[in-house]
């Protein structure tokens, strides 16, 4: 039988890069040969306006979808919570991994967990959903933009530009970073977003023979629960750039899925929260409770 070939495309962050080169090792222990090809995104390149602003964390898959597109790349690996909802025509979301811990993790030179800063402290984060979740944790907080990669992050962290960040849990313990986090917040102080802590692979949707090298490494728990989780993104819009939280969790074929909705503009404005469960065996059926969900967000004024 012949050895398949395989180029991966993906982003030249550190971050990326660990998730490209665990995706080669699990695919060349299959007898794949793969190779990386490693490609700067608008995403990587505007640092100085937040990505709610600039077209949300679309801009870091465009480029690679171009490979793709292009031939110069058979798939792409992502951080499923850059993926928009709705892929482009003639684009599938081939497999999703088995998830890395999904929730928020609080990281902080001189305080141990948020409840420990001062009045008016300096927080920083770009994401509208951590944005409106801290608040709802400390009014009193000054939260400021953080962009840029993990490891950029952290360097104005440790700067002193601000007293804490709130970062993925799963990020930093990819990196062997875990010792930098100081307090994993739970999923009831700090909801997480949809896919945050999945890997999810892209291809050119007619590519079957990706498909079928791809499906061994698939993990249909996860699978299940992002797609709970991005069927309420997108029924509330679809932009990864949004004031949303939304996590899933399955036990035994039984899924629950939280939500929860914020105002960036209104700092008095009160934290929108919904949730549902149910029986979730396939795509669909996770995806109908997440509609459920965004219309229990929708009902109390979520827009």
């Amino acid at each position: 039988m012949s050895t398949v070939h395989l180029t991966i495309a993906t982003r030249e962050s550190r971050l990326a890069l660990w998730q490209a080169h665990h995706l080669q090792n699990l695919l060349q222990a299959r007898g794949c040969e793969i190779s990386i090809l490693g490609m700067t995104t608008q995403g990587d390149q505007i640092l100085d306006r937040s990505l709610s602003k600039v077209g949300g964390k679309g801009l870091f898959v465009k480029e690679l979808e171009v490979a793709l597109e292009e031939g110069r790349a058979d798939l792409a690996v992502h951080s499923l919570k850059d993926v928009p909802m709705d892929m482009p025509e003639g684009f599938a979301l081939a497999c999703v991994m088995e998830r890395e811990d999904p929730r928020d993790a609080w990281v902080s030179p001189h305080f141990a967990t948020l409840q420990d800063l001062p009045e008016g402290a300096v927080v920083g984060t770009s994401s509208l959903r951590r944005t409106v979740l801290l608040r709802a944790l400390r009014p009193d907080l000054q939260i400021e933009p953080l962009r840029g990669n993990l490891d950029t992050r952290l360097r104005k962290l440790d700067e002193g530009q601000y007293a804490g960040i709130v970062l993925a849990a799963a990020g930093l313990k990819r990196l062997g970073l875990a010792d930098r986090i100081r307090h994993i917040f739970s999923t009831t102080e700090m909801l997480p977003a949809a896919g945050q802590g999945a890997l999810g692979i892209e291809i050119r949707s007619q590519r079957d023979d990706v498909r079928s090298v791809l499906a061994p490494l698939a993990d249909h728990t996860t699978w299940l629960a992002v797609a709970a989780e991005r069927s309420v993104s997108r029924a509330m819009g679809g932009s990864c750039s949004m004031p949303l939280a939304a996590h899933a969790t399955i036990d035994q074929g039984q899924l629950r899925i939280d939500a929860a909705w914020g105002n960036p503009d209104d700092l008095h404005a009160p934290l929108l929260r919904a949730h549902t469960e149910g029986m979730a065996s396939d795509l669909a059926q996770a995806e109908q409770l997440g509609l459920q969900v965004a219309a229990q967000l929708r009902a109390q004024g979520a827009a």
